[in-house]
């Protein structure tokens, strides 16, 4: 049930990203369990996409754990106020990720609601890349935590998601990217409150 190490190390990150949808994300963090359903994921393909943090085989502070073996978390600050969490993948020193942007809520509901000042679990209370790391408590000091821990990891429950549930679409806010800021590399299920009840 629980994802292993070699899921992460795929060289076709693209696959990753699709396949994500509908697996199980879970956090214990302070001995509080969060997780749910992901619902939305982005790919990012390495040196040559350039919408990733690593085009041109750019190498930072911020970007260094996109380098690392696939199955570590890169998670970084947006705009100085959003945390975004990405899963790096394939091989030490090829910087693919994924970014996780949405989240259907399943587990430690009443700790994200907490987390989030919301009153409800609204289906779209976990749409977004920074909605998703708040609802399970995610923020640059889990950058480069493995997702194969206690603290973080992923499951395969068997949920089935019907291959035109799954819409690929661009991806969001990289418009600097040119050419590559339209290439489908954005993955997300259709109806989540629907498929998921």
């Amino acid at each position: 049930m629980k994802i292993n190490k070699e899921y992460f190390l795929n060289e076709d990150v693209l696959f990753i990203a699709e396949n994500l949808i509908g697996k199980y994300f879970f956090t214990k963090i302070g001995g509080q369990l969060a997780g749910g359903v992901i619902t939305e994921t982005e790919a990012y393909k390495g040196t040559n996409d350039k919408a990733s943090h690593a085009y041109g085989g750019r190498r930072t502070k911020r970007n260094g754990t996109m380098y690392e073996e696939g199955g570590v978390l890169y998670v970084y600050l947006c705009y100085g106020m959003h945390h975004l969490t990405n899963i790096v993948t394939n091989v030490s020193g090829v910087p693919d990720a994924v970014l996780l942007r949405g989240l259907f809520p399943t587990h430690g509901e009443e700790l994200m609601l907490k987390r989030t000042s919301k009153h409800k679990i609204e289906p779209s209370i976990g749409d977004g890349p920074g909605r998703f790391s708040k609802l399970l408590g995610l923020t640059t000091e889990y950058d480069f935590q493995p997702v194969t821990s206690d603290m973080v990891w992923l499951e395969d429950r068997g949920l089935v998601i019907p291959e035109n549930e799954v819409l690929k679409l661009p991806r969001v806010g990289v418009d600097y990217a040119g050419e590559d800021a339209k290439l489908p590399y954005r993955f997300r299920l259709k109806n989540p409150d629907v498929l998921l009840k």
